[in-house]
């Protein structure tokens, strides 16, 4: 088994706390930013759109991923107001992360006239390695601990302040670890298909379909809270996802292709 004895608390600055997992969620942004950045100019966008861009959907998904979080342990927050704001401290949903940056970026797109579908597109290849980055911090702070295995790469939590409290010294499937993986197969999947797509935003929907597939059956190996039917939270919401995102793939993909049908041909030359 793999053992983990970090503490994923760093230190203190005056009331608030530092933690390993709030350090890699800043570390994921400035990735994702970063690299959306760096391909701004060969999508017809400029770097300032982007970092504009970041200053709305940064909050914006902060916001959704604390909101998801909050509500799926509304009974430890419900006696515990003020611990629902600390968000730097760990316990966030990434499934609220991408919801909420994602109709926050759409929103400010319209606000400002820029192309929402090419600006998505231009998005998604950084999103998958800037959530790689941020499950670190999960890794360390033992937040989205993994059902019990006896597999011999599971992981082991034994410092008294990691958030899996309840099951210290228990082996548990490494859940983060696996999402990684699966967020670098999601990417290598987008950056392949990033000019092969015919239709604008196709790109992001091939993005978040790709992740909520994988999300849907590692969640299965996740102690996470059944809400209904058997499944958690998480699995309502890549199924909804899928439900949203594949129809409008296909809607693009026809519309795409009834609109090259249309064009005239292409007049040779003499």
């Amino acid at each position: 088994m793999i053992i983990i004895d970090i503490d994923p608390i760093m230190g203190s600055i005056g009331p608030f706390t530092i933690s390993w997992h709030g350090v890699f969620t800043m570390l994921a942004v400035v990735v994702g930013v970063a690299i959306a950045a760096y391909r701004a100019r060969g999508g017809g966008f400029t770097r300032d759109d982007i970092y504009s861009l970041a200053l709305w959907a940064v909050p914006g998904g902060i916001i959704g991923s604390r909101l998801f979080h909050v509500v799926e342990n509304l009974d430890y927050y419900l006696p515990n107001p003020r611990a629902a704001f600390a968000f730097w401290e760990g316990g966030l949903g990434l499934w609220g992360a991408i919801i909420g940056g994602t109709l926050t970026a759409v929103l400010y797109a319209r606000v400002r006239g820029l192309p929402v579908g090419r600006l998505a597109d231009l998005i998604a290849p950084a999103l998958p390695l800037a959530q790689a980055v941020g499950r670190i911090g999960c890794i360390i702070n033992g937040d989205a601990y993994g059902t019990i295995t006896t597999l011999p790469w599971g992981f082991v939590y034994t410092h008294p302040n990691a958030a899996a409290t309840t099951r210290l010294w228990v082996p548990g499937h490494p859940a983060p670890a696996y999402e990684i993986v699966w967020d670098l197969i999601v990417f290598a999947t987008v950056w392949l298909l990033r000019r092969r797509l015919p239709a604008a935003g196709m790109v992001y929907l091939v993005y978040l379909s790709v992740y909520a597939v994988g999300r849907f059956f590692i969640s299965f190996l996740r102690e996470e809270l059944v809400i209904f039917g058997g499944l958690h939270q998480a699995h309502w919401i890549a199924l909804l996802v899928l439900a949203i995102a594949l129809p409008l793939l296909w809607h693009l993909y026809r519309q795409s292709k009834a609109t090259r049908a249309a064009a005239p041909p292409a007049r040779s030359t003499p």
